[in-house]
């Protein structure tokens, strides 16, 4: 974690995902098709504002048959350094059972508690439970998952701070995450500050008005629309 960059948190939040990725691509400190989850990922809040926070990452599996006596403690574990944690958290769970389709890591309990702790919100290749509830009791929670299914199965926590990847997307702990309805990007912050991320988020949006803008007028013409569409490097 770059303690500089906390105090930019609430900035982040003020731009869409999608902004934030065009941003980053501006530097060319990572390939364009690195760097984001696959659209396996779903934001199940796509109206909350956008998800900023740093990476507390943990592997589970809840479809193995049986019950796992061990299973709370590292539960215990994983609620312990969200509490610690110093800044927004986002809690990352990779499943690593069986049957990923009939899995379950969270619902609007624990979401609930979680968000108590610090918390701003969940990324899981699983499914979960209980949105309806998390929407209600646990509001602004930002849930990202692979679907929803009725039943928690058995929560076993396997690890808690080990490198996982979410559809595509390595995550390690400590890493800035940024998401909403349009997905998930990991803020490269080792490599850009995240004040000139910001500023360049505000030129995009300046630039994209402006051409939102003619594409607006009664009048427009071909090749200006070519210009303005045209990949810049």
């Amino acid at each position: 974690m770059n303690k500089n960059s906390k105090k930019y948190i609430d900035e982040l939040k003020k731009f869409d995902t999608a902004t934030i990725s065009n941003s980053i691509e501006k530097f060319k400190v990572r390939d364009d098709t690195t760097g984001y989850s696959s659209m396996e990922l779903k934001c199940l809040t796509p109206e909350n504002k956008p998800m900023v926070g740093y990476a507390i990452t943990a592997t589970v599996d809840t479809t193995t048959p049986g019950p796992i006596k061990s299973r709370y403690e590292k539960l215990a574990e994983l609620y312990g350094l969200i509490y610690k944690k110093d800044g927004p958290s986002v809690i990352v769970i990779k499943h690593v059972g069986s049957n990923r389709l009939r899995s379950c890591c969270f619902g609007d309990m624990s979401s609930k508690a979680a968000q108590r702790l610090g918390a701003a919100g969940l990324v899981t290749d699983c499914g979960i439970r209980d949105l309806g509830g998390i929407k209600k009791r646990a509001k602004d929670f930002c849930v990202f998952a692979s679907g929803i299914v009725p039943s928690h199965g058995y929560g076993n926590f396997i690890e808690i701070g080990v490198t996982v990847s979410i559809f595509g997307l390595i995550i390690k702990p400590g890493d800035l995450l940024h998401g909403d309805e349009n997905g998930l990007i990991k803020i490269p912050e080792d490599k850009i500050e995240i004040m000139k991320i910001l500023e360049e988020a505000k030129n995009i949006i300046k630039q994209e008005k402006e051409i939102f803008d003619y594409l607006d007028k009664e009048k427009i013409d071909l090749k200006m629309i070519q210009n303005m569409l045209a990949p810049k490097d």
